[in-house]
């Protein structure tokens, strides 16, 4: 009993103990929240990826059969074999292709200061998507997209998201909709109803390169909170960019949904891949039917990565506080010499010694830990408005939406990583108490009481 109430005592009446206290909240709730954000970057870069590029990505190398017949220029053989799985939820066929944009219209007078901004000027390179929007809505997050708020100048119609935009009176043919990510419209000014020249060239023959140009309506914006899609992406018709192209080949790849990607991802990929060979579908090169895992492989491994780093860097912060617990034990331990020869006369054995200085490092561990847990925790779910709030008080963008993926600070907080963090904390204070301790149980009670 004894112990507990020395060990509080002691504790409490030397404010320098709070030190190693800090040391460890510090530790705890920073592990807790970078982890959670790292942790969070990953799951939402996967579930954003995901629902981009469905669960395969199916894509015909551009050359000849090994028999030498030329690969289909439609996809709906394609399309058919694939769907005739029954592992397949859903399949749709995608043509891409490089483009420039050039705003028309009444912002047709920005479109060369925005072409000489730096910034800008790398946004007018976009990639064309030619879709069909019913088989397209199957396999990937695009009606979602188009839905989410806020709605300003989303499509009308998200069923129908290549429909003329309300009001639209053209003077003459109609011109073809498109639809554009929200922050490449937010960057050229663009609105439902505005006027854009999209500029692209196709290879014709062995040295030229025909240009082709054509003016589209915006029918909308759509947002997939990946500010990498939503800067750099416009969706087409696909018959209308094949008709803009003119291109041998009437699709770039294939997205495909499957029933149960966690089951049946991987063998699905390889299976289809060597039935897609036998029917003459592709021409058997490695890498034409991968995952969505695979084709963001390197991206996906660079946040696994840096969390891994960060855990180990952040891990040294609690080594620090171990370090001072030790330190400030030591020097409660020859400062409390006397006190430790009363107890051991009192009847105190070197065990309940050793204890009571251990339990001040357990006092230390508990309250570091709860506490450090609890702010990691919270701030680690309500980061994003923390970021906003300290972003508005200090003026500065402490995390710039324009240049991450996300156009928030993700976050997920893992029970057992919180769990591991706190019995890590705890132990490694043990470790650098126990050392403190064990040299105050050594000590001679003679020798301690005649300590001045």
């Amino acid at each position: 009993m004894y112990k507990s109430f020395l060990s509080w005592r002691y504790l409490t009446r030397r404010p320098v103990n709070l030190i190693g206290i800090g040391g460890i909240l510090v530790g705890v709730g920073a592990l807790i929240l970078i982890l959670s954000i790292m942790t969070g970057f990953l799951e939402t870069t996967r579930k954003t990826v995901r629902g981009n590029l469905a669960d395969l990505i199916i894509e015909p190398a551009d050359r000849p059969l090994r028999s030498g017949a030329e690969l289909p220029r439609s996809p709906e053989a394609l399309l058919t074999a694939v769907r005739a799985d029954p592992r397949v939820a859903g399949a749709c066929a995608q043509l891409t292709w490089f483009g420039i944009l050039a705003p028309m219209g009444e912002e047709a007078r920005f479109s060369q200061i925005k072409l000489f901004d730096p910034q800008n000027a790398g946004r007018a390179g976009v990639q064309l998507v030619g879709i069909d929007t019913a088989d397209e809505f199957q396999v990937s997050n695009l009606r979602e997209a188009l839905t989410r708020e806020p709605r300003r100048d989303r499509v009308a119609d998200p069923d129908n998201p290549f429909a003329p935009p309300p009001g639209y009176e053209p003077d003459g043919r109609p011109l073809a909709s498109v639809v554009v990510g929200e922050a490449l419209a937010r960057a050229f000014d663009l609105s439902r109803g505005s006027e854009l020249m999209v500029l692209t060239g196709v290879p014709s023959g062995s040295e030229d390169f025909k240009p082709s140009n054509r003016r589209f309506i915006v029918a909308g914006t759509f947002r997939t909170q990946d500010n990498e899609t939503d800067l750099s992406r416009l969706y087409i018709d696909r018959r209308e960019l094949i008709d803009l192209l003119g291109a041998p080949r009437e699709f770039s790849q294939v997205l495909v949904k499957l029933r149960n990607y966690e089951q049946d991802g991987a063998v699905a990929a390889e299976d289809l891949h060597k039935g897609l060979i036998k029917q003459g579908l592709l021409a058997g090169y490695t890498g034409e039917v991968r995952t969505w895992e695979e084709f963001r492989g390197v991206l996906l491994a660079a946040i696994e990565n840096e969390k891994v780093l960060m855990a180990i860097m952040l891990s040294l912060v609690l080594l620090v506080a171990g370090f001072t617990i030790y330190a400030i034990l030591s020097m409660m331990v020859t400062e409390k010499r006397r006190d430790i020869g009363i107890l051991c006369a009192l009847g105190a054995d070197p065990r309940g010694i050793q204890g009571l200085f251990l339990m001040i490092g357990i006092w230390d561990a508990i309250l570091g830990t709860l506490i450090g847990a609890t702010l990691g925790i919270l701030g680690a779910i309500y980061i994003d408005s923390i970021e906003r709030g300290l972003s508005k008080l200090i003026g500065v963008q402490i995390f710039n939406r324009d240049v991450y993926l996300f156009d928030h600070i993700p976050s997920v907080v893992e029970p057992w990583s919180v769990v591991w963090i706190v019995s890590g904390a705890f132990a490694c204070t043990l470790l650098f108490a126990f050392w403190p301790a064990w040299r105050a149980s050594r000590l001679n009670p003679i020798d301690a009481l005649r300590y001045e």
